[in-house]
């Protein structure tokens, strides 16, 4: 339904609509949605989440994803994602923005937006994406103050506090600095770029308790899992943070080609969304029935 009407919104804030769906039990499924369009394609698959990854916005700006963006651009990516399905919106707030009265800055940014959960990463600046190599970690104090400010600024939104430290610390420096995460005030743990099974069972297991999220980016230092298999090691969330943006850019590259090569796309119509579909989709037909609704004409009462 168009969501002009307000009986069409979700009701709830998204933090605690977002902390119903992990308090139903089972692995949360939370796909990264680049757009409002994919954020809609998501919805109708089934999801009930979707996330926003930094490479993918910065990507879909044509810019890498070395912290370059602001909380202002980040906050419009969350507003058509969230406008167009409905769902709790998980945002990668990378580092925070800053320090801590920058990061309380972004939670309210985020909230207002219609976030549902943001993660904030152990990095420092320029960030990198967590699965390349010579990321520069921030003091464990120095996140955990971070944390800390998130879970003060925030009302409902669901923190979680992303580690980087395994690459370079081990298991027991990622252990060591969730724990002092968690006790700073995070909601969930994010252990990034594990780069096995047993990795990621090893971090569960000492973990006890701690709702956890797995990241399954093609491309890097993680192997291949499902979310079952994900589930089966003890975590809670899982995101595919750039999948829909890797398919879409593909799908182009081959169009642009095929106008190049042909000066016609007709080679390509098999493969695009057709007319109908889109309409379907975007609710065309229910935005201009509610909008004749709302102008149809109507003679004042008693008059002729």
């Amino acid at each position: 339904m168009p969501y002009l009407v307000a009986a069409d919104c979700p009701s709830g804030s998204a933090g605690q609509r977002f902390r119903a769906l992990l308090a139903g039990g089972g692995i949360v499924k939370i796909p990264g949605t680049h757009n409002g369009m994919a954020a809609l394609q998501a919805k109708a698959a089934g999801f009930s989440a979707v996330y926003l990854s930094g490479a993918a916005m910065t990507a879909s700006m044509g810019l890498p994803d070395l912290g370059i963006i602001t909380v202002d651009e980040v906050a419009f990516f969350i507003r058509q994602v969230a406008r167009a399905s409905g769902l709790p919106v998980v945002v990668d707030g990378d580092t925070g923005y800053g320090e801590a009265l920058n990061v309380m800055h972004m939670v309210r940014s985020f909230e207002d937006a219609g976030a549902g959960a943001v993660h904030i990463e152990d990095q420092l600046l320029p960030k990198k994406c967590g699965h390349l190599n010579d990321k520069k970690l921030a003091a464990p104090q120095d996140m955990a103050a971070k944390v800390a400010a998130a879970a003060k600024a925030r009302r409902h939104l669901y923190v979680i506090a992303r580690t980087d430290a395994a690459a370079s610390e081990g298991i027991d420096g990622a252990v060591a600095r969730a724990q002092l995460y968690m006790q700073a005030g995070a909601d969930a743990i994010f252990p990034e770029a594990l780069t096995s099974a047993e990795m990621f069972r090893a971090f569960a297991a000492r973990m006890p308790g701690v709702p956890l999220l797995a990241n399954m980016t093609e491309f890097g230092r993680t192997p291949f899992f499902t979310a079952a298999e994900f589930e089966a090691m003890g975590y809670r969330m899982v995101i595919w943070p750039v999948s829909s943006l890797r398919v879409a850019n593909k799908a182009q590259e081959k169009l642009y080609a095929t106008l190049a090569r042909d000066g016609s796309t007709e080679a390509m119509v098999g493969d695009m969304q057709t007319r109908a579909e889109l309409y379907d989709l975007i609710g065309l037909a229910q935005f201009e029935k509610l909008d004749a609704s709302i102008v149809a004409t109507l003679l004042p009462r008693g008059g002729r």
